[in-house]
């Protein structure tokens, strides 16, 4: 083998080991960056007589919240009105969501996220009543600083899908495309709604 053969093929190692280092070195930060990343998943969620799925002791949004926290390793908080006037039976429920979003109500809510700032991305959950968010969402909303942070809705429904209620942009953070899960399969099919969810998060980079 002459110098020139010798000196090309030691040029080739080198390059290759150059670029399994860049590679490797994207990979630790992707990782380190994972590690660092403080994730919240806040949700409003109702239990008693659903459309589609009965009497349940669990709301729908309850259970998508909980898979999302426990494949992101976030932090579960739970929208509650501190005064809860809702109706169990569905039509009830029906009636009086609509009577607060004709007053644009804002439901006083039960406790307070500590350390709000630590959170780099929020999942924000809820059913669609009356093709929006209910009432005390908008109070969550409204009572703390998203400036700078990612905010990622998702929505339990039976045919509508997000309507509009992903539209978050006036909160200053950096909203993603969400999504929304049928509210039955959320009760009733939960090997369905885990592959969904798990498949969605992918998407969002989780």
């Amino acid at each position: 083998m002459n110098i020139k053969t010798i000196m090309i093929a030691l040029l080739i190692i080198l390059i290759g080991g150059f670029c399994l280092f860049r590679t490797n070195k994207g990979g630790n930060n992707m990782v380190e960056a994972n590690q660092n990343h403080k994730v919240l998943v806040a949700y409003f969620s109702r239990a008693g007589e659903q459309y589609g799925v009965g009497n349940v002791k669990e709301g729908n949004t309850a259970v998508i919240a909980k898979m999302i926290a426990q494949k992101t390793g976030g932090d579960l908080y739970e929208i509650k009105p501190v005064k809860d006037e809702y109706p169990n039976t569905y039509r009830e429920l029906t009636a009086y969501s609509k009577a607060e979003q004709q007053r644009n109500a804002r439901p006083e809510i039960v406790g307070h996220v500590a350390n709000f700032d630590q959170y780099d991305t929020v999942f924000l959950g809820y059913p669609i009543w009356w093709g929006d968010k209910p009432m005390p969402v908008y109070t969550f909303l409204e009572s703390y600083n998203f400036k700078g942070k990612t905010l990622i809705p998702f929505a339990t429904h039976e045919g509508s899908g997000l309507v509009g209620t992903e539209n978050l942009n006036k909160t200053g953070a950096h909203v993603l495309k969400g999504f929304g899960i049928y509210g039955h399969t959320a009760q009733n099919n939960k090997a369905e709604a885990d592959k969904f969810v798990t498949e969605k998060l992918k998407e969002l980079g989780y």
